[in-house]
């Protein structure tokens, strides 16, 4: 599903014009990036949890000439699905 698929499903669902369920859809997607810039955790329950991952700058090796190479700090956002999302999507999908 794509977002254009998505403000199409909400407006159905719940009954709103194309305008409205963008406006609305853009709205949630649009706070939860403003919250990850913030490097504040999203919580929502029976759902998961959307958050910032930190991987510490270490030493590495180039793998085609041996090298070693410093690898940056790297910074990226993660979801971790609830366990009840995780459960239902076990006993689902077969």
């Amino acid at each position: 599903m794509n977002k254009l698929q998505m403000i199409d499903l909400v407006a159905e669902k719940l009954n709103l014009s194309k305008k409205e369920a963008t406006t609305a859809v853009e709205t949630i997607f649009g706070i939860v990036r403003d919250c990850l810039l913030r490097e504040e955790e999203i919580n929502v329950g029976g759902f998961g949890a959307f958050k910032i991952k930190r991987r510490k700058a270490r030493k590495g090796i180039n793998p085609k000439t041996q090298e070693r190479i410093e690898i940056d700090e790297t910074v990226t956002p993660s979801f971790r699905p609830s366990k009840a999302l995780k459960d239902l999507v076990r006993e689902t999908i077969k």
